[in-house]
């Protein structure tokens, strides 16, 4: 099967074209065609010789994952999509698809308008599963599968995109199914190619990382020369609980991950964020939001209280409202910037991997499916 296109660089389809005797431009016409214009054959681009849309159909693909379903939520202003990436049937063994969620807030304001309004967010898969094992993430209770290749990360932006009658996307979250850290060459690739001129052209500040918290990825990303957001995993104030939580943490300490945060706000200039969830009686205490806003006064930095969705695992409480407003007010009061979460998508289940288990739970029978839960 030929690979996909978007799996190599501009600079890499250059070096295949300037073998084939074209022009260098002609690369970023392509470029230009099967991510600006989110092309899915190439003899739509028209505006290259006939005989060069023959020869690149002979050695690429650019082939969209099909949809397995789709929920709605937030009178139609959220979706949730399970892309199918090939392997067997839903609920067999080898069953390979992720999810991918669009977010618009005020769609009759252009993008960029101030404030949330005319946003339009993707938040994207790296990984089919994850093998970070948090015990409050319905992904990591499914396991690792594989990490996805560039191309499988970008066709979740260019799925909306396109079936939106072509609404561009203004941001980019990697804060979907599994760790982008532990994928980082495909992570990258694709970052690059939503950023640069001749792909997607988006704002480098529109896209943003999420890791569950490992130090050496972080500091290559602060070496990288993005200015890409960075969203760090705390979860806990301290090592002991937060080992609990996040089983896989192994020798990753709580000190290293903030000194590899100072250092991405050093090198880039952008403050970091640091994720919170919130459980009832395990992280929650005032007492623990005091310790917290210890470790992270001073840095320029905010914290991003999650309050725990109840359909990510078992045995686990989301705490009452009043409990969430306390934790925010000892660290606010500590000085530190702290938000809770605005959620979306709560009616369809919007919790990272809650689709794909439910679809896997329906066996074949949901392989065809379409669940519209939305008002609209």
């Amino acid at each position: 099967m030929p690979a996909h296109l978007l799996d190599d660089s501009l600079a890499e389809i250059e070096a295949c074209l300037d073998a084939w005797g074209e022009p260098a431009y002609r690369a970023r016409q392509v470029a230009r065609w099967a991510l600006r214009e989110g092309v899915t054959s190439f003899d739509a681009m028209t505006d290259l010789p006939a005989a060069l849309r023959a020869r690149l159909a002979e050695t690429y693909t650019l082939a969209p994952p099909a949809e397995l379903a789709r929920t709605a939520a937030d009178d139609g202003l959220t979706t949730k999509v399970l892309l199918d990436l090939g392997g067997s049937e839903p609920g067999a063994p080898g069953f390979d698809a992720v999810e991918a969620v669009r977010m618009d807030y005020d769609p009759d304001r252009p993008p960029h308008a101030a404030g949330t309004r005319g946003r339009s967010t993707v938040c994207v898969s790296t990984q089919a599963g994850c093998a970070m094992g948090c015990v409050f993430c319905a992904t990591g209770q499914q396991g690792f599968t594989r990490n996805l290749t560039t191309s499988e990360i970008l066709a979740q932006v260019l799925h909306f995109t396109r079936g939106e009658a072509g609404s561009r996307v203004s941001n980019v979250v990697f804060m979907g199914m599994g760790e982008p850290l532990a994928n980082y060459g495909p992570t990258l690739r694709a970052v690059r190619w939503l950023i640069d001129p001749h792909g997607l052209d988006m704002r480098a500040r529109g896209v943003t990382i999420s890791t569950v918290g490992l130090e050496a990825p972080i500091r290559r990303l602060a070496a990288e020369g993005l200015q890409v957001g960075l969203t760090v995993s705390l979860h806990a104030p301290d090592d002991g609980l937060r080992r609990r939580l996040i089983p896989t943490a192994g020798g990753v300490t709580i000190e290293g991950l903030l000194d590899a945060s100072r250092e991405y706000v050093e090198r880039t200039g952008r403050r970091v964020t640091f994720a919170y969830a919130l459980l009832e009686g395990v992280n929650d205490e005032p007492a623990q939001a005091r310790r917290l806003a210890e470790r992270v006064r001073g840095m320029r930095a905010h914290v991003n209280l999650i309050p725990y969705n109840p359909t990510a695992g078992e045995g686990m409480r989301r705490p009452s409202t009043a409990r969430v407003r306390a934790f925010q007010r000892e660290l606010q009061a500590a000085g530190v910037n702290a938000t809770v979460r605005i959620e979306r998508g709560v009616e369809i289940a919007a919790a990272c991997g809650q689709l794909r288990t439910d679809v896997v739970a329906g066996g074949t029978t949901q392989r065809l499916s379409v669940v519209d839960s939305g008002t609209a």
